[in-house]
């Protein structure tokens, strides 16, 4: 038996969504039509309204509904502290720490030569602009602790260096309540080499 083309057609469009399989497509689907219209309609509002509203800011490239999102045009942040980020859906868990004032900056993605991604397809050059025409005392590269990160990471603090700007990494290590036995090599060898005082 065929759904209505209606019906198929939303379900299609919702497995195009990452992390939205077929069968949780189709409860979707059913959930939307057994629930008030006017739910329904609200979602669909709140779509076409973040599509329309949200752009990325002219100055990190996070997503912002102004010019300039709302933590570059605050004054009670640290804006002589940059954390480099790949994507700005990094920036909300730095956020929930509480522990970072500073400001961002956008990359658009990580370097990866085999992917044919350089630093011409980031954006390298505004940092750099960035950092030229501000006081900017320390970037806090924190791109993602895989090889694209890391090539990443390096390239920055390469490119940064000579400016006189401190250039630092977050430490990686283990998680909290986490076993040594189940920590994988890396994570631990990162661990040990970051230690610290206590």
């Amino acid at each position: 038996m065929h759904a209505a083309p209606s019906i198929q057609k939303l379900t299609d469009e919702l497995e195009r969504l990452p992390g939205i399989g077929p069968k949780s497509a189709q409860r979707i689907v059913y959930y939307l039509l057994n629930t008030e219209a006017d739910s329904a309609l609200r979602l669909a509002s709140a779509i076409e309204e973040v599509k329309r509203t949200v752009h990325f800011c002219t100055q990190c490239f996070n997503y912002a509904e102004s010019d300039t999102c709302e933590i570059c045009s605050s004054l009670r942040r640290d804006h002589s502290i940059i954390c480099v980020v790949s994507e700005p859906r990094d920036i909300p868990p730095i956020e929930r720490t509480g522990v970072f004032d500073g400001v961002y900056h956008v990359l658009g993605g990580a370097l990866s030569p085999i992917d044919g991604i350089g630093p011409e397809d980031l954006h390298v050059s505004e940092l750099m602009a960035r950092l030229a025409s501000s006081e900017v005392a320390e970037v806090v590269v924190a791109t993602n602790p895989n090889i694209e990160g890391e090539t990443t990471a390096t390239y920055l603090a390469r490119l940064i260096a000579p400016l006189g700007i401190r250039v630092t990494r977050p430490a990686s290590g283990l998680p909290v309540g986490g076993d040594l036995e189940f920590a994988d090599e890396l994570t631990l060898g990162r661990a040990i080499e970051t230690r610290r005082d206590i």
